[in-house]
């Protein structure tokens, strides 16, 4: 039987095992037309961060966002990022520490266990909010640390709601190494953002197969 990845250990066990490598096996995805970085761009373009703001990253792994992120928080700015895996956290830590940057804290905890700093500027997950089953608690967490005015972003994947759903049992075996299961691609958070922040909208990319989610705290 197949790996459902349905429990926070299964999924810390699979990424300590992928950690070394993420990035790399990430960018295979690019075979198939995935443009990946250009997602996390407009991910974080949707952010819209300033100079001086903090933004807290849920399930940062390895830190591909940092770069991103501090071009646009800069060194005045504060990145905390969160992940449930000391691996990839630890992946993180080098890229931080080769980029010589001072202004990134990086944090082990789940994502529904962890306490939001109030107030942030910012709350963004790229590729993993689905992966938490209390996802709907991470973003209600987050909401209410957020400041007024500012963004929660959820970039992800999901069964696409269109005819390519037809093709599910085929698509999720090609996402099936990073845990993701037909289980979580079916979460929705983008209806549960519905919930806890106004101006919430949803952009679709890579024939619905990827999405933007973002909401504003009210």
């Amino acid at each position: 039987m197949s790996e459902t990845f349905t429990s926070p250990e299964a999924v810390k066990d699979l990424y300590r095992k992928r950690a070394s490598n993420y990035n790399f096996t990430a960018n295979l995805y690019y075979l198939f037309g995935f443009r990946e970085y250009y997602y996390r761009e407009k991910g974080v373009a949707a952010l819209e961060l300033k100079p001086g703001d903090t933004v807290v990253e849920i399930g940062c792994g390895t830190g591909l966002n940092f770069p991103l992120l501090q071009e646009k928080v800069g060194p005045s700015g504060k990145i905390i990022g969160v992940d449930l895996t000391d691996a990839m956290l630890e992946e993180a830590r080098k890229r931080v520490k080769n980029e010589g940057w001072e202004n990134v804290q990086l944090v082990q905890a789940s994502a529904s266990d962890f306490t939001f700093p109030k107030p942030v500027q910012g709350v963004f997950s790229s590729f993993a909010l689905t992966l938490v089953p209390e996802f709907e608690k991470v973003i209600e967490n987050g909401a209410k640390a957020l400041e007024k005015g500012r963004n929660f972003v959820v970039l992800d994947i999901r069964i696409p709601e269109n005819w390519l759903g037809l093709f599910a049992p085929v698509l999720i075996p090609l996402v099936r190494p990073f845990a993701v299961s037909a289980e979580v691609a079916e979460r929705k958070p983008w209806t549960v953002m519905d919930k806890y922040l106004a101006d919430t909208e949803i952009d679709e990319y890579y024939f619905g197969i990827s999405y933007i989610a973002r909401g504003r705290a009210g």
